[in-house]
Parts: C-alpha cells; structure tokens; sequence
C-alpha cells in the first residue's frame, strides 16, 4: 500500500502534523520517505526537526520529490499551490486535498490533464489519532490508490469513501464542524453541573468522561443510539425527566438546525 511510497505535504500545519505523526506511529512510512514544505519557515523547521524529516521551502521541490502529494493549505491559497506544483505532477502521482470546500474540478483545473486527484475531509479528533475521514477519489482511482488512501488516514482514526462528491459538504456540517458542537455539549454539562453544586474540575471530567464513554458503547456495541439510550431511561426516573426537559428546550432539533446550517455554509464557500 504504501510501501516505498514518498509522502509530500505543502502545508505543515496541525492536521498535516496529525498525519504524519499517525503513519510514522503505524510504521506504514519512514521519516526518510517524507517531505513537508510550509510558507512559515519557523513552523516548517518545527515540523523538520521534530520528526526527523525533509524540508523545502519551495512546494514544487515537494511535489518533485513525492509519490502522494498531501495539500493541507488553506483554501484561498490552492490556486498558487496548484499553479507550484503542476510541472511535477505525472500521471503516477496521487494528489491529496485536505483543504474544505475546494473541488475536485477545481484541482483538476489546476493540474495537466489526468493527474489522479482526492478530496478528503479529516476531522480534529485526528490530532490525538481519533478522526473520521471522508475520502472522495476522482477520476482514474484504482483499487491500489484507495488502498493507499485508506492506510494513510486510517492511521488517524478511521476512513469512509464517499463516492458522491456533493456530499461533501454534508460531510464537512456533520463530522467537520461537529467537534465544536460536541465541546460546545461538553461545556454545558459541565456548567449544569456547577449550577447544581459540583465543583469546576470535576464537573467538567465527569462531563468529558460521559460524552466520551457514550461514544464508546456506541461504537464497540454497534446498537442504535436510541435503544442505548432506552437502556439508561427506566420509567418515571431521573433520564426520562431530563429528556424531556432536552425534548422541551428543542435539543434534537438545534442539533439537526446545526448542522444544515453548516453544510449550507460550506456549500457557499465552494462557490
């Protein structure tokens, strides 16, 4: 899958790092088969000397020098990166973006005809290697190339391929901006439990523990979060009477008012 591959990546920021760190921690790369570049030299040098990789300060040295080009920039620069590296891209070289809401025409607008391009949505959790990636492939994406795809951003959590590139953006409401919605409930708890007279740290590690916890039985029993939910709501007790406090105040649908508002909002960025 990947061995013997070089990774590039145009961008050494927070989520380039979270990669990095996930594929060297699986062995599935050495730090000798990758290269970062970065317009920040001080970041860039951070990034070099933590892992014990190559550096460039030029993106098309980058590209030259890689086998999968990872592009974690931001999006109002892609078009300069593209117009960079697009003398180096043959037909072999897989290009990664990592940049939201930047389309797969658009990439393929900026490179020669054929170069094999991805658009991926990660998600922050991948900083502790805990993330959920949308992979969207392009044109001429073989099975060895989704392979390659899947070894790389597994290692930062887990993967789904997504075929249907205008659900990215539903992609981007959901799993994108979801993180903040879940700190955002963390939070609360937290505050409700010093209204009703915890103390600050251990109302707030009560509050982490659960929502992480919840998400755990929810995975590892693979059952609906609604029959979970029924296991911990006995008739007349205290779940039911807070449910119908969240069934009051409108939870659910704030929830789902979220994240259609998200999505809206990434559709209109990538106008």
């Amino acid at each position: 899958m990947l061995q013997g591959k070089r990774l590039g990546f145009i961008g050494a920021g927070n989520m380039a790092e979270a990669i990095m760190r996930g594929v060297l921690d699986s062995g599935k790369v050495k730090a000798a088969e990758i290269t970062a570049g970065d317009s920040n030299f001080e970041r860039l040098n951070v990034i070099v000397e933590g892992f014990g990789i190559e550096g460039h300060n030029k993106n098309f040295e980058v590209a030259k020098k890689a086998d999968i080009i990872i592009l974690a920039v931001k999006p109002q620069v892609m078009d300069k990166v593209l117009a960079d590296i697009k003398n180096e891209i043959s037909g072999d070289k897989l290009v990664i973006s990592i940049a939201a809401g930047v389309k797969l025409k658009t990439l393929a607008a900026g490179l020669k005809k054929g170069a094999k391009i991805v658009r991926v949505m990660p998600n922050t959790p991948a900083l502790v290697l805990a993330g959920i990636s949308a992979i969207c492939p392009g044109e001429g994406i073989d099975d060895a190339d989704k392979k390659a795809l899947f070894a790389i951003f597994d290692a930062i959590g887990e993967s789904v391929l997504l075929d249907n590139e205008g659900l990215m953006d539903a992609v981007t409401g959901l799993s994108g901006s979801g993180p903040a919605f879940v700190y955002t409930f963390i939070e609360a708890l937290s505050d409700a439990g010093v209204k009703v007279g915890l103390p600050r740290d251990i109302s707030t590690r009560l509050a982490m523990q659960t929502v992480y916890g919840s998400a755990k039985v929810v995975k590892e029993l693979e059952r609906h979060p609604a029959e979970l939910r029924d296991m911990v709501t006995s008739p007349g007790g205290t779940t039911i009477a807070g449910m119908g406090a969240l069934e009051e105040k409108g939870f659910r649908a704030a929830v789902i008012s979220a994240v259609e508002a998200a999505t809206k909002r990434s559709k209109e960025l990538g106008e």
